[in-house]
């Protein structure tokens, strides 16, 4: 989580939770939960919001909503589709806060401010680098590792750090020169990072347990079509 209570107005901070709530309807909807009652699936998506708590709870920083922290919402996406990856994230989110709220750091003022930015923005785009994978790159398994796993977090990431540093400056919270110079160049170097968490969690996935990964179709990437002889 980075975003903490009075860092923003009380308009953008409660005005998030209505985009917020539409989007967390539309998962809720519209998710494949049959998906969750197949081959032990629920187990795998309830440990991954396990790991990715851990993950969110470890994080650096000297400002307040300057905070840097891994996401993991590519490989989330790529195993259980945007829908259910929102949702996990959410839940995610809800532990962080909650721990934060026990500690006495944060409460929930900004909690869908952080839900938009660091869940909602890095699963969309994590959703669409691997539609344009699937759509105009060929069916090779390294380009789906590569591309839709490794850049697709970095990517994620980085389209993350972007949309808060924006809204940083819209508000009025810090200047424009300063998210510049101290911000944005550590989620580019977080992107590295995040790129070899998502890209290698993703590649094992696939190597040893394929099932739990929903966007790989091993006949795309795996089976070969044999070509009649002329």
């Amino acid at each position: 989580m980075n975003f903490t209570d009075g860092l923003f107005g009380d308009f953008w901070a409660y005005g998030a939770f209505f985009p917020y709530a539409l989007l967390l309807l539309w998962a809720v909807r519209t998710a494949p939960w049959k998906r969750l009652a197949d081959n032990g699936q629920m187990h795998v998506w309830m440990a991954t919001i396990v790991v990715l708590t851990l993950v969110w709870s470890l994080k650096a920083g000297a400002k307040p909503g300057l905070h840097l922290h891994l996401l993991g919402a590519t490989a989330f996406t790529l195993m259980f589709g945007r829908q259910l990856a929102l949702i996990g994230l959410s839940v995610v989110l809800a532990a962080v806060t909650f721990n934060a709220g026990l500690k006495g750091i944060a409460g929930w003022q900004a909690y869908a401010l952080n839900a938009l930015a660091f869940a909602a923005v890095p699963i969309f785009v994590a959703h669409y680098v691997w539609r344009f994978v699937e759509r105009f790159l060929p069916p090779n398994i390294f380009v789906f590792f590569f591309v839709a796993a490794f850049f697709g977090g970095a990517l994620a990431v980085v389209a993350s750090g972007v949309f808060s540093g924006i809204l940083l400056w819209a508000t009025g919270t810090y200047t424009a020169e300063l998210l510049f110079s101290d911000y944005l160049p550590f989620y580019i170097l977080l992107g590295f990072a995040e790129a070899w968490l998502n890209g290698a969690a993703i590649t094992l996935m696939v190597v040893y347990f394929p099932r739990w990964v929903g966007s790989f179709d091993d006949r795309r990437y795996l089976w070969k079509k044999k070509e009649p002889r002329a």
